[in-house]
């Protein structure tokens, strides 16, 4: 089998940061040298002085837009995308057309993405108000989790129903992620803002009108109820510093049942940049102030914050053209997101080690992923 050697490049693996090679065989690390150790022979070989070593990232949450939207993306460009970013696993959303709400629907997306990703995959299972059945035949080595919206995002899959939440939080077989925004908190201030600016709202008010009220309502709603039922909660993309309360603290990751993840233009951005972008930065949730930001930066650094991730979500260039009503939401992140994490560390915001925890260490320990995540020997089998 061919052998690699990958020669003095910086390993950031496991709260570590070193000089190092890796030896390796056909697709697997055989083996990690430290700096001083004598090394192999190989045929090929590749010089890393200068660079960089992380493991492959794993992203939580992406939008790649097959079946039914691919005039978009599909898988095979945007794990393309992810690839060519550094991120080498990701999870992809439910709202696609057709909603992937059904067991047969999931498979169908298992198997395109069997013959067209380049990435590593796993899909969420998509939760409505009636196909409870559906969800609880959900397969946990398979499957990343169950997605529910407790707020309506592209796609309208609002779960509202006060019986079908409860059984969800109770039964559900698997992780439980959510997108939390607060419908009717939405609603009543966007009528109040298209009543003050017709058919014109500036895109600044974005973040009023998905306010921090909306998101701490509707997580305080979703983390209640996993309390209550002992359910493991992941609610995704928080944008505000009162949401971050909700969490469980001051436990290893893996004891955790409440857990949190920030997107990378939620670390990025604020408000203050819906005037310069306008919908090219508006998401669901909304960008929040610059006291958000802080707030979502130290968490990741003090621990009780726990993955970072993109919701990559594109759309076209005459799509996002649109005025405040008719933009959607979302932008393209897979290809981008390490590079603007490393842009962070080199502001000082961010450490390499922080970074690799936050999207390659956690998710794998969060989801369970196995021989992901990590930059480690391979375990062989031993034959007798």
């Amino acid at each position: 089998m061919s052998l690699t050697l990958i020669k003095n490049i910086k390993i950031i693996n496991q709260g570590q940061s070193y000089i190092g090679s890796i030896l390796i065989s056909g697709d697997k690390i055989e083996r990690i040298y430290k700096d001083g150790d004598t090394l192999p022979t190989a045929d090929h070989i590749i010089y890393g002085e200068g660079k960089l070593l992380l493991p492959g990232a794993i992203d939580d949450q992406v939008h790649f837009r097959e079946p039914g939207l691919t005039h978009k993306a599909d898988i095979y460009t945007e794990s393309r995308a992810a690839v060519a970013g550094g991120i080498t696993s990701y999870m992809e959303m439910p709202n696609t057309t057709p909603q992937a709400t059904t067991q047969q629907i999931l498979e169908d997306k298992y198997n395109r993405a069997a013959q067209k990703s380049i990435a590593n995959y796993s899909f969420y299972m998509g939760a409505t108000n009636d196909n409870l059945d559906e969800l609880l035949k959900t397969d946990p080595e398979k499957v990343c989790g169950i997605k529910v919206f407790m707020g309506s995002s592209t796609g309208n899959m609002l779960v509202d129903n006060e019986d079908t939440l409860g059984a969800i939080f109770s039964q559900a077989p698997t992780l439980i992620a959510t997108h939390c925004e607060d419908e009717d908190t939405i609603q009543a201030n966007l009528k109040a803002y298209k009543e003050k600016y017709g058919e014109e709202v500036p895109f600044e008010m974005h973040h009023l009108i998905r306010s921090e009220e909306a998101c701490y309502k509707s997580s305080l709603r979703a983390s209640t109820l996993a309390r209550k039922h002992g359910a493991r909660l992941h609610i995704l993309h928080l944008t505000t510093a009162k949401e971050l309360e909700l969490l469980d603290k001051d436990m290893p990751l893996e004891d955790k049942k409440i857990t949190g993840e920030a997107c990378v233009h939620h670390l990025w951005f604020t408000n203050e940049d819906y005037k310069k972008y306008g919908a090219l930065i508006k998401w669901n949730p909304a960008i929040k102030t610059p006291k958000d930001r802080a707030a979502l930066r130290e968490a990741l650094k003090n621990g009780n914050l726990d993955v970072v991730a993109t919701d990559h979500a594109p759309h076209t260039k005459e799509e996002k053209k649109g005025t405040y009503f008719k933009a959607p939401s979302g932008g393209p992140l897979v290809q981008h997101a390490m590079v603007a994490m490393l842009e962070m560390v080199n502001q000082g915001i961010f450490t390499y080690e922080q970074v690799v925890e936050k999207m390659c260490h956690a998710p794998a320990i969060l989801f369970r992923v196995r021989e992901r995540g990590f930059i480690k020997e391979a375990i062989r089998p031993i034959w007798s």
